[in-house]
């Protein structure tokens, strides 16, 4: 109506409606009257301002109105608003811009008018430490709060996480962390934790000591700053030395602790990540069995949503380094929940159930049960799966399952179809799974019934084809693999006519003992066929 005094009055009197109700937000879109309230934005009146975004705060918690908010230049105005010497102005354009800020359309625009930067200006607050607050301090610290919340929903964005950097947000954010308030923590830990996917975020956040006061707000009471700890940690203790300062902190018991909260999935599921991830250190594994750990992630095995178990089942394999575990997930009765979750298709899921269960294999009172469950055929029949890291990962599964079972060779000749299965996965172009199936095939050969099928299904030309690599891993296995695929028929002559005896003379190059150890069986099987001593002198091997 053009008089400031009666567009207040109104902007009150919306107010007095239930602005969180569905009705009155979209009533308020499709009467025209967002547009007025942006148009608001552009006044010099400060509260005419004030009582435009206190409305458009409240409503564009709407998905919809997001969108109109933003098609309507809306965000453009907001950011400008930031530069605003009002402080109550600033904290409601920020706060306002985090819900908005939601879709990635509207996240780009933020970047794109200046928003990053002077959002993270708004972190630049004096009042970290204190905790008894003065007004005025007060106020920094709200600033601050709601420009964390905006960076938080601008962050799920590679670029903006790349423009937060820019704008030195890392050692801001690294300062408010120190404060002791949840309500400006969580939106700071938020935006942490969305940025750790990024390396130099994670380098950051060990270098400029944030693990510690992650940690300590693992015991904190509000259960949505524990589950952004814990999920900043998850991504985070990829590194070693991160893994390191969370146990130094005093980190792994608190985590365990809040194994006990099964009600709030979302928190369980940052929680078992971290544990996985920090299980990968030997030394923290030694912790966890101190804290009970293993017998805890047994026991939350059924009834879990995927993203829970994935985790779950993650770490229950990294703690079966120590030979003890295996026995304890027995005792607990872990392994019949495992050998069922085989017959899941979520690809990480499968990845980390076959995992565990070769680990726990290496026991043969474990691969006793595993057989009886028929564990074994389940996991045959993941070479059929389509990922190549299922593949891979179920292949180096059977390799101690072959080795623990009573009889192995006759449980091998009982899946129909199995090793035509195997051989042909030699055909694959993944190297991890060819080191796998390698792997497994110097088991399946120890058989004599069995290596004369694989003979059959053409084991020796597909074995000789890959000869040529570089790859270590795969060099080691494939050494294993010819070695004991000589000691059937022909096969030492059939090695020399497809071609694999030269390229395993420049193995003896590598710089790892382990494929020269495997090399050197391997020509030492070739060597009884006369023709192989000749190509082998002809590529000098003596010398070497």
């Amino acid at each position: 109506g053009g008089n400031p005094t009666a567009t207040v009055i109104a902007l009150c009197s919306m107010r007095d409606f239930n602005l969180a109700q569905e009705t009155c937000q979209l009533a308020i879109r499709d009467i025209g009257c967002l547009e007025v309230l942006i148009n608001l934005l552009d006044t010099e009146e400060i509260k005419c301002q004030i009582g435009s975004l206190k409305i458009l705060k409240e409503i564009s918690q709407n998905t919809l109105i997001r969108h109109a908010i933003a098609d309507l230049g809306g965000l453009q105005i907001m950011v400008k608003i930031l530069d605003s010497p009002d402080k109550d102005l600033k904290c409601l354009a920020a706060e306002t811009i985090a819900n908005v800020a939601r879709f990635k359309q509207a996240r780009r625009t933020v970047r794109q008018h200046g928003g990053i930067k002077r959002l993270v200006g708004l972190l630049e607050g004096i009042s970290v430490g204190s905790t008894s607050l003065t007004p005025c301090q007060t106020k920094d610290t709200e600033i601050a709060r709601c420009g964390a919340l905006a960076l938080w929903s601008c962050s799920k964005s590679v670029k903006n996480k790349e423009a937060i950097r820019k704008a030195g947000g890392i050692p801001l954010l690294a300062r408010w962390l120190k404060c002791s308030h949840a309500n400006i923590l969580t939106p700071v830990v938020g935006t942490l934790q969305e940025c750790a996917s990024e390396p130099s975020y994670r380098l950051a956040i060990r270098t400029e000591g944030m693990i510690e006061n992650l940690v300590k707000n693992l015991s904190s009471e509000h259960e949505e700053l524990q589950m952004h700890c814990a999920s900043a940690i998850f991504k985070c203790a990829e590194d070693k030395e991160t893994r390191d300062l969370v146990r130094q902190h005093g980190g792994l018991q608190p985590l365990s602790v809040l194994l006990g909260n099964t009600e709030n999935k979302k928190l369980l599921a940052a929680v078992t990540g971290a544990i996985w991830k920090c299980a990968i250190s030997r030394e923290n594994v030694s912790r966890f069995r101190e804290y009970k750990v293993v017998e805890a992630l047994v026991e939350l095995l059924t009834d879990q949503p995927e993203e829970v178990l994935v985790n779950i089942v993650g770490a229950l394999g990294e703690c079966c380094q120590e030979p003890i575990n295996r026995t304890i997930i027995r005792k607990c009765g872990g392994i019949p929940p495992l050998v069922k979750l085989l017959t899941g298709t979520d690809q990480a899921l499968l990845v980390n159930v076959t995992k565990a269960l070769g680990a726990c294999a290496t026991e043969p009172e474990n691969m006793m049960i595993i057989d009886r469950l028929d564990g074994v055929r389940l996991l045959w029949s993941l070479l059929k799966n389509p990922n190549p890291d299922v593949q891979a990962s179920a292949a180096w599964a059977i390799c101690p399952c072959i080795q623990n079972a009573k009889d192995a060779g006759e449980m091998v000749r009982s899946f129909v179809g199995g090793l035509e299965l195997i051989v042909n996965l030699l055909k694959s172009k993944n190297k991890e799974v060819l080191a796998s199936v390698c792997a497994a095939i110097t088991n399946i050969a120890k058989d004599e019934e069995n290596l004369a099928v694989i003979t059959d299904h053409g084991v020796v030309p597909l074995l000789s084809k890959l000869a040529n690599t570089n790859n270590d891993k795969l060099r080691r296995h494939l050494a294993e693999a010819i070695s004991h695929c000589c000691m059937w028929g022909s096969n030492r002559v059939a090695f020399g006519e497809t071609k694999a005896v030269a390229p395993l003379v420049r193995y003896l190059k590598s710089n790892d003992p382990s494929v020269h150890r495997a090399t050197a069986q391997a020509l030492y099987q070739l060597s009884e066929d006369p023709s192989n001593c000749i190509t082998m002198h002809e590529n000098g091997v003596v010398k070497v």
